[in-house]
């Protein structure tokens, strides 16, 4: 999966502005997280075993959290 993330500076954009919508526009694409992810590859065992430890604190965040 490749994605290309830009932006289009407006004539009388400050630079700093237009860096800010770049990094949050990147940040909110998961291009570095799906860099990260592909670093190493994780067995589907142990990815499966990693999704129900995060269920599991979810949950018990949520019950901490309505009482």
């Amino acid at each position: 999966m490749i994605t290309l993330v830009g932006i289009i500076l407006s004539d009388n954009e400050n630079i700093d502005r237009a860096l800010k919508r770049f990094k949050k526009k990147y940040e909110r694409s998961g291009v570095l997280k799906e860099f990260k992810k592909r670093q190493y590859f994780v067995k589907p065992s142990i990815e499966n075993r990693l999704e129900r430890i995060k269920a599991k604190r979810r949950a018990y965040k949520e019950s901490r959290r309505d009482n």
